[in-house]
């Protein structure tokens, strides 16, 4: 699963929508939890993905799971903005039958924080 799903992120990063949308089985549903939307079937998930204006960058931070269920964190640029992005996909017979990914913007951390907390490899 995972590696289906490396290649998954290449390829969104490389714009190859066939490669990209090939974890998906034809039935898979995205949710977008935060905009209230559901999309039924790989042709309408590539469909709403491909009419995406903005110009995109994926940069994964990590990928995680087992048997069914893998969580991968993302750094997701659109325009030049970065947004960070965690997408759960719930597999079945080797394929995404179910994914919601969420979406947060970075926000400066309060100065209250400061002598508790260090910086993390590699952000953004």
């Amino acid at each position: 699963m995972r590696a289906a799903i490396e290649e998954h992120w290449r390829a969104s990063e490389a714009g190859d929508v066939e490669a990209e949308h090939a974890i998906y089985a034809d039935d898979a549903v995205l949710d977008y939890p935060q905009s209230g939307e559901r999309f039924r079937g790989r042709a309408t998930i590539a469909a709403q993905r491909g009419g995406h204006p903005a110009t995109r960058h994926f940069t994964v931070r990590r990928i995680t799971g087992s048997g069914d269920l893998w969580v991968s964190e993302c750094v997701i640029t659109y325009d030049g903005v970065p947004t960070r992005s965690v997408s759960i996909m719930e597999f079945a017979g080797g394929l995404v039958v179910h994914e919601t990914p969420y979406f947060a913007d970075p926000f400066q951390a309060p100065a209250s924080r400061a002598a508790l907390a260090e910086p993390m490899p590699g952000d953004i």
